[in-house]
């Protein structure tokens, strides 16, 4: 392999959970190059003198956006696991791209292959179910409710149905307290589980008259992530502006 084929590739948040394993996966890989571990209090200037082409993040809602700023001011490309990213937040990094068309960045809410068709199988099916509900389960130490996951797959399953002319699904509550119902994300209510000796995990509950459909993925081991933090850090190079999600990433759109 020659070295212009490689991809130079430097780690925000490195010493963190994901983030080290992200090292580990990068070295690991054939064709990337792992040239930069950054963590809390160090200079993101180590990126520019590393030569790093692509940086993938890793570290907490409060930075990633001063994070993605400078990547782009200096032209690297970004893949983005950290979570916390609305609509707000993805208009700002567009603004952001605009005036550097060439930068790619990749905004990713799960890097699991299974979590991925999950997401992409809740959207079909929820065009001919009466009722969805999600209920997504993390570690404790997770810092967003609900995660990036299924605030994704609730607006992916409101979409499908808006575009199959579904009616609002139905729910005869009128008083509850706060929260028992979850979290309204675009008219699907999503319930966030925080336990000690879970990882990620998440179902999508569907239904109709008479039966029930349930769509669970689990990830037992961040290893799960890995081949799509991989996938994610070859195609971003070659994806300028904006991407959300690895479904075009895999062939899926």
């Amino acid at each position: 392999m020659t070295e212009q084929t490689v991809i130079r590739v430097g780690v925000l948040g490195a010493s963190g959970r994901m983030g080290s394993q992200t090292c580990q996966a990068v070295a690991d890989a054939d064709g990337l190059e792992l040239v930069a571990r950054i963590d809390r209090g160090d200079e993101l200037d180590r990126l520019t003198a590393s030569g790093a082409d692509v940086v993938v993040d890793f570290t907490r809602p409060d930075v990633v956006m001063a994070n993605l700023r400078w990547c782009v001011e200096h032209s690297v490309h970004v893949v983005v696991g950290t979570s916390g990213f609305d609509d707000a937040r993805l208009g700002q990094v567009r603004d952001w791209l605009g005036a550097a068309p060439a930068v790619g960045l990749i905004v990713v809410p799960n890097f699991s292959i299974g979590a991925v068709l999950m997401t992409r199988f809740a959207a079909e099916a929820a065009r001919f179910f009466e009722s969805v509900e999600i209920v997504e389960l993390h570690h404790p130490d997770k810092a967003d409710a609900p995660s990036g996951t299924a605030r994704r797959t609730a607006e992916v399953v409101a979409a499908a149905r808006s575009a199959a002319g579904r009616p609002p699904m139905p729910d005869a509550t009128t008083s509850a307290l706060p929260g028992a119902r979850g979290a309204d994300v675009e008219g699907v209510q999503v319930h966030s589980v925080r336990m000690r000796g879970l990882l990620a995990h998440q179902e999508v509950l569907l239904g109709g008259r008479g039966e029930t459909l349930t769509i669970r993925h689990d990830s037992l081991h961040r290893e799960s992530f890995m081949p799509g933090v991989v996938a994610a850090i070859r195609a971003v190079p070659h994806r300028p502006g904006l991407t959300v999600g690895l479904d075009a990433v895999l062939g899926l759109t």
